[in-house]
């Protein structure tokens, strides 16, 4: 989110700069150890190795999934993998906010380290504003080490990192992982910060997380060693100033004050009673077994020095193929371009149901990748494509109201990045369906084998979809108009609902302009 409307102001106003100013040099990492993940044989004796090679014996290679729709779920998770870890945590993650559940985690992370558990943080540099502190000083701690994805140089300004090496600086490190003695792990579409914990009163964005053991979880870790030790991840002692003694201990009374807010309290209390808190500790938390893939783009792409077989896309289409039957895409972004339209309007023309559920105008925190989408929506509709539309929240809803859904819980804004194919295979993870995810940043996901997990976004297409979105239709002379469920009504709305000219003005000005490959 951060690195795309950066970018696209980079890309649009300042490029012709980038090339006048001389770059930045790019200096490689100097690594003192490049550390890897300890197997899950190492950490079969923790508690966590214990249940859990206790449930994988009794499913042999298959991988056990939980789907994490509702964002309490998903923050309270991530702090009973930390809280549980006995030997390692390794985190990837492109934001992390300065904020309630962002300090709350770092705080977490510091306990665990205090009691010896090995931490490795490797956080994108584009979304992790007001840390630097924080970051230097648990990275100053004996057992934990943090690193920085294509780091900024100039810290107060980081725009000026596009001004001057905009070739690598546009490219991100958008994957998310959180994985504790090698046992467990938690990826998906949410990065760490309130509006993706539901923590936020003024904005909550709609995800999909899962929680994974088993086999694959090796496969992630063996990722994390690649994007650890890769040509783009640089130890913050390499960018950042020396940490101060108390700067830790500043760490700890912060998340101490934060935790005694009114508002940190109100949501701990609401996470802590939480079924799946009790779920997890009991080991009867539901799951479904199934063969699961990992993809990945390489760590090179970072660097724009990475080959096609290599990018997750390519992946995808290996091991996807072509949906004989029926696609049903969930993203946040989505920007198909003239080559991605001409194949899902090849693929709906040869039969196959095609299904896409994005942000409206009104929803979306990115006007420019709106007016990417909007170009093709009438080639879609009239290959039979059909295309619905998150619509905008008026507010988060209240803490009482948070429920779990089949895509995440209402919200203002819609962040899940899923997919289901011929009701069979089920996808979730960073990668947005646009050319940002193919092209620059660099993505992970999971490929499930389930038609249980795979009919449940199906399913969301005939129940929950409907209700929280515009559905996008054509009229007899071509003409685009929106149709919304409200209140046991069915409205139809001949403009983008809850817009204004210049906002439509200004998507179909940004449409006009060269600069798909940005978004």
């Amino acid at each position: 989110m951060i690195a795309r409307a950066t970018s696209i102001l980079g890309g649009g106003l300042l490029l012709c700069l980038a090339f006048i100013l001389i770059g930045c040099s790019y200096t490689e990492p100097q690594h003192q150890t490049n550390t890897r993940a300890f197997s899950s044989i190492e950490t079969q004796d923790t508690r966590l190795g214990k249940g859990i090679t206790h449930l994988t014996e009794k499913h042999k290679g298959l991988t056990g999934i939980h789907m994490l729709g509702d964002p309490h779920d998903a923050f309270a998770t991530r702090m009973l993998l930390t809280r549980a870890a006995e030997r390692s945590l390794d985190i990837q993650s492109y934001i992390w906010r300065n904020d309630t559940t962002g300090i709350l985690l770092l705080e977490a992370l510091h306990d665990a380290a205090d009691r010896g558990v090995r931490v490795r943080l490797l956080i994108d540099d584009n979304g992790n504003a007001g840390l630097d502190t924080q970051l230097a000083a648990l990275d100053s701690h004996p057992n934990i080490e943090v690193r920085l994805f294509n780091p900024f140089y100039f810290r107060k300004l980081k725009v000026l990192g596009y001004l001057t090496n905009f070739k690598r600086a546009n490219r991100r490190m958008h994957n998310k992982s959180f994985t504790a003695d090698n046992q467990a792990t938690i990826i998906g579409g949410r990065n760490i910060g309130d509006e993706y914990f539901g923590a936020d009163p003024d904005a909550l964005f709609s995800d999909l997380d899962i929680l994974a053991m088993g086999p694959v979880v090796q496969e992630l870790s063996n990722d994390f060693d690649r994007y650890w030790a890769s040509q783009s991840s640089f130890p913050v002692a390499q960018v950042l100033p020396a940490a101060a003694p108390q700067d830790l201990n500043a760490l700890s009374l912060a998340a101490n004050n934060t935790e005694r807010s009114a508002a940190a309290e109100s949501y701990m209390k609401v996470t802590s009673e939480l079924p799946i808190i009790q779920q997890l500790i009991k080991g009867d938390l539901p799951l479904e077994w199934a063969p699961a893939r990992m993809v990945s783009d390489d760590p090179a792409k970072g660097l724009d020095d990475v080959g096609a077989k290599n990018l997750l896309i390519h992946q995808l289409s290996d091991i996807v193929g072509k949906p004989a039957r029926s696609l049903n895409l969930v993203s946040a972004y989505f920007v198909p371009t003239e080559t991605g339209t001409h194949t899902l309007v090849s693929m709906a023309q040869n039969g196959v149901a095609i299904q896409v559920f994005t942000n409206a105008l009104a929803a979306t925190d990115v006007v420019a990748v709106h007016a990417g989408y909007a170009k093709w929506r009438k080639d879609l509709l009239t290959a039979g494509i059909k295309l619905y539309e998150m619509k905008r929240a008026k507010s988060a809803p209240p803490e009482s109201s948070f429920r779990p859904g089949r895509l995440g819980s209402s919200g203002s804004s819609l962040h899940a990045k899923t997919f289901s194919a011929d009701g069979m295979l089920f996808f979730v993870g960073s990668y947005n369906f646009d050319p940002r995810s193919a092209k620059l940043n660099t993505e992970l996901g999971f490929i499930i084998e389930s038609p249980v997990l795979a009919q449940q976004i199906d399913k969301a297409f005939n129940t929950d979809i409907p209700e929280r979105s515009y559905e996008v239709r054509l009229s007899a002379d071509g003409s685009l108009y929106w149709l919304e469920h409200k209140n046991g009504r069915l409205l139809r709305h001949d403009t983008e609902p809850d817009t204004n000219a210049l906002q439509r003005a200004s998507v179909w000005f940004v449409s006009q302009l060269p600069i798909d490959w940005l978004l």
